[in-house]
């Protein structure tokens, strides 16, 4: 089987644009590559945050990730400071990256203009993001449109220290190549991009997310969920319940396709532009919807927390098979550089 790597920041529960741009595929993904999933909480200390805030938003992120259905024995899951290699490999790829790569990364462009001192973490973040998915000589990894540039430098990364350190003559990497191997110790990593276009958050004005408060928890109670949804934008062109629509336009559907069938979703496209239904009406359904497949994720949320113990061993077996093979990783990879 292929292996695939991808991580997911611990900002607590998950809101249903993590669980739609990522968990739900990860899910899937579990049953048909050698799956490995970090909660990586390194990348998370970039920002100022409280340590206890932290332990409780790690606990958090792990229940919801096990309740969306990671299922431990089919995947790892771990939290990335129990594996201190991937720092310790970060810091080596620091090494061999030119700081103009960093600084030309659209991430930290962004965040750049917003601080007035900018954290040096901030800057080398998608270095570490090359270390966590290359310490598992990842093949692939699921992401979203938005991290593709910065997997592109991991597999520049990747090809990098490859040509220095990777002692293979190029009879031996051709041969590899023919074999269907990787010509290089570690691969280039390939995107496998999610299904699921970007989810827009309640505002209708930007991506999902918990600092803009636009979201909807994966494990909220119904009526709070339905209280989030009865005023979230829609169509602008329907200022009248008379006023036909555009459902192309309206995020309301765009949710709709996500959580609806689809006999659903061509209904409601339907009523949008004939000004069958109003919004409300249109929101009622898509209510509807979520509750049938975010109500067992909820159920299972409470089983798992009724059992702490039980989670935290999955994740110390997590964490234990991707030390094994963070390890072997950086026995070869020191022996390569003389380190050892």
């Amino acid at each position: 089987m292929a292996r695939i790597f991808s991580g997911i920041q611990p900002s607590g529960s998950l809101h249903i644009g993590n669980y739609l741009g990522a968990v739900k595929n990860w899910v899937e993904l579990q049953h048909k590559y050698e799956s490995f999933f970090c909660i990586v909480d390194y990348h998370a200390i970039t920002v100022p945050y409280e340590p206890a805030d932290l332990r409780a938003r790690t606990a958090d992120m792990a229940l919801s990730l096990l309740a969306a259905g990671l299922d431990p024995s089919k995947c790892t899951l771990f939290v990335q400071s129990a594996v201190p290699e991937h720092t310790e490999l970060a810091w080596i790829f620091n090494t061999i990256t030119p700081l103009g790569e960093l600084e030309r990364q659209t991430q930290f462009k962004e965040k750049a203009s917003r601080e007035e001192s900018v954290p040096a973490g901030i800057l080398n973040y998608p270095v570490l993001q090359a270390a966590d998915i290359l310490l598992y000589r990842a093949e692939l990894v699921p992401v979203g449109e938005d991290q593709v540039q910065h997997l592109e430098l991991s597999r520049e990364i990747a090809r990098k220290w490859n040509a220095r350190f990777d002692a293979r003559t190029t009879t031996e990497k051709v041969q590899a190549k023919i074999e269907g191997g990787e010509p290089g110790f570690f691969p280039e990593p390939k995107a496998l991009l999610t299904p699921t276009r970007r989810v827009m958050g309640l505002d209708g004005q930007a991506k999902m997310s918990k600092s803009l408060g636009n979201t909807i928890d994966l494990l909220e109670a119904p009526a709070s969920i339905w209280e989030k949804l009865k005023p979230a934008m829609t169509d602008p062109a329907r200022v009248r319940r008379t006023d036909p629509g555009t459902p192309e336009v309206c995020n309301i559907y765009h949710l709709h396709k996500a959580f609806s069938p689809p006999a659903t979703v061509d209904h409601v496209a339907v009523q949008c532009r004939t000004a069958g239904w109003g919004c409300i009406d249109c929101k009622k359904v898509l209510h509807e919807s979520m509750e049938k497949e975010i109500a067992p994720i909820r159920a299972r949320a409470k089983e798992i927390a009724a059992n702490p113990q039980k989670m935290k061993d999955d994740l110390a077996a997590g964490a234990a098979h991707a030390s094994t093979e963070a390890q072997k990783t950086m026995r070869e990879v020191k022996q390569k550089m003389g380190l050892t």
